[in-house]
């Protein structure tokens, strides 16, 4: 009997359940935590009286704090840390790095030069995500456009114009904070440069979630085809794949996907180097298991984070610095495991 249900738990069936069933929990804990109690039975009272249009005898203010308030932004989170999650593996996966992050290609810092531009000069919610998602694409281009100057190496010249367009954007946000008025401006742009879902409604959801979907998905239809990457490039070739062609489209989908993450809350780091990494010791390297595993861990993770942003202190924890000072330590206890190896 115990060697069965061993072989059930170890089973890839069983993995995928308790991958799945995750995200699902840990949402629903998030409705009953924060500043503001509400028991677990009003929660499905309110769920309940949603679905089905039954009476609804749970206070207003209940109704409120869950269904504008938390439900949003637990999607958002779930959405966000789905999103890096995916785009860290898929990135890591086409340039055969593990240390790669989804901003290495310099969209973070770009997005998060837009977002700021527009909070100096004094632009609304919609105008700050619209700049921000431009100028991650922006970024995007001009890493790519520097990347063929040279011929050579094209993964690394990738690389390394990535991290040229970052510095350039990250010294511009530098500039921004330095001019920028201390008593009216600064505090915001340093605040949402710390990371955070603060203020999420239904109306932040719009513009961002579709986008991430779109970048999501797909990169989930063509994860097969990333394992073919990791041949190298000559002999995925020799298999009848357009090497360049589908890097190009995961490019396209991670930057998608983390643009539209960064409009919506700001610089969020860890999360894409991490989680691929745990996803590894749970599914294997396997891009077919890696990635569906990933969306799995990385929503559910930033949700917990994003909980105890909210409920730790009295003051809202800005969650770029949760995710920070958990996921170094963490990231160093994965090297120990791994000996360094990161395979």
């Amino acid at each position: 009997m115990a060697t069965n249900k061993q072989n059930f738990l170890s089973s890839s069936k069983a993995k995928l359940l308790v991958l799945i069933a995750c995200p699902l929990i840990v949402f629903f804990v998030s409705l009953f935590l924060g500043v503001y109690p509400v028991s677990p039975q009003d929660v499905f009272q309110t769920l309940f009286s949603d679905i089905f249009r039954t009476e609804n005898t749970v206070p207003l203010v209940n109704v409120y704090v869950i269904n504008l308030v938390r439900i949003p932004r637990a999607i958002l989170a779930l959405t966000i840390g789905a999103g890096l999650a995916i785009a860290g593996a898929s990135n890591q996966g086409m340039l055969q790095n593990p240390l790669v992050s989804p901003d290495i290609l310099g969209v973070s810092a770009a997005a998060s030069f837009g977002a700021v531009l527009v909070i100096l000069l004094g632009g609304n919610t919609a105008l700050l995500q619209i700049s921000a998602f431009s100028f991650g694409l922006l970024a995007v281009g001009l890493t790519y456009l520097l990347s063929r100057v040279y011929k050579t190496t094209p993964l690394l010249m990738l690389v390394l114009s990535g991290v040229v367009i970052s510095a350039f954007f990250s010294a511009l946000i530098g500039i921004i904070e330095y001019v920028a008025p201390p008593n009216t401006k600064l505090q915001p742009i340093v605040f949402w440069l710390l990371g955070g879902l603060t203020g999420t409604t239904w109306d932040t959801l719009v513009p961002a979630v579709p986008l991430m979907v779109v970048g999501i998905v797909g990169l989930l239809l063509i994860r097969w085809r990333i394992n073919l990457l990791a041949l190298g490039d000559d002999e995925a070739r020799s298999l009848g794949v357009r090497t360049e062609r589908l890097k190009g489209i995961i490019i396209i989908f991670s930057t998608i996907t983390v643009a539209a993450a960064v409009t919506v809350s700001g610089l969020i780091g860890w999360v894409g180097l991490i989680i691929p990494h745990i996803g590894r010791m749970l599914v294997g390297s396997d891009h077919k298991a890696l990635l569906p595993a990933c969306v799995c861990i990385g929503s559910a993770y930033l949700l917990v984070m994003d909980d105890l942003a909210r409920t730790l202190t009295s003051g809202e924890i800005p969650l770029g610095i949760l995710t920070a000072l958990l996921g170094a330590p963490f990231f160093l206890i994965i090297l120990r495991k791994t000996k360094g190896a990161l395979k």
